[in-house]
């Protein structure tokens, strides 16, 4: 029996806290200060995350394909993804660098034979004529040998565009063709992506056009809660008579995939200060929208408000209320007009700061 009774004693104990803050006792809350900041009403418009390194990589010269780099290859500039077979093109350059040697032997003899004749005309031993058509020959020979050279140049050329090679760094997620198959040139063999250097991509009214511009720094929306800040790096204000929306591109440093839909955060008006509070500090009843205030008596004080425009966590609130009143953000669901709180230890409970600039 004093087993029971104890435990009776101790379960009363434990139901007295909550029981008397339900019944007039003080409640315990958590506070933040009602503050001045700087924002501008929003929307969010539909972007899509975009490689800036983005390239279909063609073949160059025509051929069979035999060997073309698995999807998921990482490939840094220069490496070979793709090659075409080079066998035509490697004899054609042994056929020309044999057509330049023979050439450059003739040259080199009708050099001598030049010099030799024009030795002899001194003596008066060679006609004028026999010198003329000699150096004659020479030109045509040295001519022949450009040509050679050049021609063999051209298939040196080829031989190296039988290798197709990453122009930056990236990984290979997509192959057009297999190894076997033959390309004719211009046909698209594998898509090279970077997945490290990011931007998003996203379309917005050019209502809207005016408030924004290159470096601000606005939110781009992943899921219901989270978002990351990036800086807008250009603006292209060009509508037509169809599309009257302007582009966003955003860099970002996430390491977000390719083709993932998101949503930009762009303001819709100029910058204004308003006075704000946390979202959770709202109370949603049936008679209207509230929030509770303590009093300099601990008490905690309702008071009516309209809402207006937000920015992250903060919202502008209209009403008889103060910069730096001590707004209940917690512990406020089941409070009644004039009933006594205890702060918890560990919340705000000074003045506000100064004024902060929203985000976009």
């Amino acid at each position: 029996m004093t087993r029971i009774r104890i435990l009776s004693i101790t379960l009363l104990a434990m139901l007295a806290g909550p029981a008397s803050a339900q019944w007039g006792g003080a409640a315990p809350v958590e506070i933040e200060p009602a503050r001045l900041v700087t924002m501008a009403p929003t929307m969010q418009v539909a972007g899509t995350v975009l490689s800036r390194s983005d390239a279909v990589l063609s073949a160059e010269v025509q051929g069979r394909l035999i060997e073309v780099a698995e999807v998921g290859t990482r490939a840094e500039p220069g490496d070979v993804i793709a090659r075409i077979e080079d066998t035509a093109l490697r004899l054609r350059a042994r056929e020309l660098e044999g057509e330049i040697a023979r050439v450059e032997a003739r040259l080199s003899f009708l050099d001598a034979e030049l010099s030799r004749v024009q030795r002899l005309a001194e003596s008066n031993l060679a006609a004028v004529t026999q010198i003329e058509q000699t150096r004659s020959d020479r030109d045509v020979a040295s001519s022949e040998l450009e040509i050679a050279r050049a021609r063999l140049a051209q298939v040196q050329d080829e031989l190296d565009r039988t290798r197709i090679t990453a122009p930056f760094p990236g990984v290979v997620v997509e192959r057009r063709v297999q190894a076997g198959e033959r390309v004719a040139e211009g046909t698209d063999v594998v898509r090279l992506v970077d997945p490290n250097h990011l931007e998003v991509v996203a379309r917005a009214p050019l209502a809207y056009y005016r408030y924004v511009q290159p470096g601000d720094e606005l939110a781009i929306v992943l899921g219901e809660d989270e978002q990351i800040p990036a800086p807008l790096r250009t603006v292209v204000s060009v509508g037509d008579e169809f599309n009257h929306v302007f582009e966003l591109r955003l860099d970002v440093d996430e390491p977000l995939p390719v083709g993932q839909t998101v949503r930009v955060t762009i303001p819709t008006a100029d910058v204004r200060e308003v006075l704000a509070v946390p979202r959770d500090a709202l109370v949603l009843r049936g008679d209207g929208t509230s929030i509770f205030i303590v009093d300099a008596d601990n008490k905690a004080k309702r008071i009516r408000v309209v809402t207006g425009i937000g920015s992250a966590d903060l919202i502008e609130v209209r009403g008889p209320i103060n910069d730096g009143d001590r707004v209940i953000v917690r512990g406020n669901e089941r409070l009644r007009p004039d009933q006594d709180v205890e702060i918890i230890e560990g919340t705000a409970t000074g003045p506000a700061s100064g004024g902060t600039p929203a985000s976009a």
